[in-house]
């Protein structure tokens, strides 16, 4: 039988290598053709953009084209493989982009581990986008790169690793604490993984409900407590607590977030857990413990993994797209936390509305044709009211707009 790994690689390498290309969208057909498309008309609409800058989202695809920037320091679950090497998961991003939104994407990878001269090359680069989605950059320099980008720049700047997580991670979290009848406001949780995902996962859960001083947060050295040394991020989810351990903090958790590795939930842990337990087990591509092996320790526990092979699959691409999509057409200046709100509470809508909601099904699936028409406007009118948009669309004439581009994706 043919492996996975095998049918991946003869994927890629079939006929045109790769994933991505790049179309023409205008008539080349003629002379004429040519003199509007390069010299000598080129010149025209050069002039305006040079005269009024904002006549470049009219003039080129500025205003459709997102940046997919890695420098390849966290790679999957691959880690710091280098630049190249991440170049088969940015086409995939940009692939990504395309079929679900529409959008266009130049994934670029950059050959640079540096954070300041990382910032300085990607902001040089921002004229030609409309966006920039930053991938598998390590942490703790994501952090700094994407603050500082955003504070330079006047175009959306996104690190998906972190806030697309995030944004899943939240819209299933409602839906589990619904299903099982939790107040957000009471629910204890364990994190395992003090990574990028991790903070601002926790950052996300706590903006919607759950109270810092109930949340339990592990590193690779153990639980995150007032006495150890930390950097910022991590001394923010700090507990005065004597525990070290995760199996020493998880007794009574309502729900395990795992942005870790494979291995470290045992079903012991899972066992000492409140009933129906909420697990998050996300690392990629081996979890923290296996679905079936939780379904052993707790058979009525909801279950999430970030594969694609179970249920319940914690995917970036329910969101990132539909974000994007708003942002561009909105004129947003950046992706602010309202935005990012309202798609939580869009995908978290959408999979209760689906037929077979339920503990399999706290998530909207990937190939849902709803989503791009049911988030989207939702993240658009959170821009505009939050004030980082420079249009008002109109919701329903919108919805309409999108449900049609949609038929033409999927």
């Amino acid at each position: 039988m043919t492996t996975l790994e095998q049918q991946a690689l003869e994927y890629h390498a079939a006929g045109q290598r790769g994933k991505v290309a790049i179309q023409v969208t205008k008539p080349v057909g003629s002379q004429t053709d040519l003199s509007l498309a390069y010299s000598p008309g080129v010149a025209a609409p050069c002039m305006e953009i040079n005269r009024q800058p904002s006549k470049a989202y009219e003039y080129t695809a500025k205003g459709n084209l997102v940046g997919v920037i890695t420098n390849g320091t966290a790679v999957l679950g691959l880690g710091d493989i280098g630049a190249l090497a991440g170049k088969p998961v940015m086409e995939g991003k940009a692939v990504l982009f395309k079929k679900f939104a529409g959008i266009d994407a130049f994934d670029i990878e950059i050959d640079e581990t540096d954070p300041d001269k990382l910032v300085e090359i990607i902001a040089a680069l921002h004229p030609t986008f409309g966006g920039i989605n930053l991938e598998d950059i390590k942490a703790p320099e994501c952090f700094y790169v994407e603050r500082r980008l955003r504070e330079r720049l006047s175009i959306p700047v996104f690190h998906d690793d972190q806030h697309g997580t995030a944004i899943v991670v939240g819209a299933g979290l409602l839906n589990a604490l619904e299903l099982t009848g939790r107040d957000i406001s009471l629910a204890k949780v364990v994190c395992s993984g003090a990574g990028a995902a991790a903070m601002a996962c926790l950052d996300m859960i706590v903006d919607l409900g759950v109270r810092r001083e109930n949340v339990y947060v592990c590193d690779s050295r153990g639980v995150l407590t007032t006495a150890r040394t930390l950097s910022e991020e991590k001394r923010a989810w700090a507990q005065d607590t004597a525990a070290a351990t995760l199996s020493e903090v998880i007794g009574m958790a309502d729900v395990f977030l795992g942005l870790s590795g494979p291995g470290l939930l045992s079903q012991d842990d899972v066992r000492k857990m409140a009933a129906r337990p909420i697990v998050f087990a996300l690392a990629n591509p081996e979890p923290e413990l296996r679905p079936e092996l939780v379904r052993e320790a707790a058979p009525d526990a909801i279950i999430a993994t970030g594969r694609s092979d179970y249920p319940n699959q914690i995917n970036n691409a329910l969101c990132f797209p539909y974000l994007f999509r708003a942002a561009l057409d909105s004129g947003a200046r950046g992706i602010n936390q309202e935005m990012k709100r309202a798609c939580v509470q869009a995908l978290a809508a959408l999979a209760r509305g689906a037929d077979g909601f339920g503990p399999g099904a706290i998530v909207p699936g990937l190939l849902d044709k709803r989503l791009l028409g049911g988030v989207t406007p939702r993240i658009a009118a959170a821009a505009w009211d939050s004030g980082v948009a420079s249009r008002q669309l109109d919701p329903a004439a919108y919805r309409l707009q999108l449900e049609a581009l949609g038929k033409t994706l999927l």
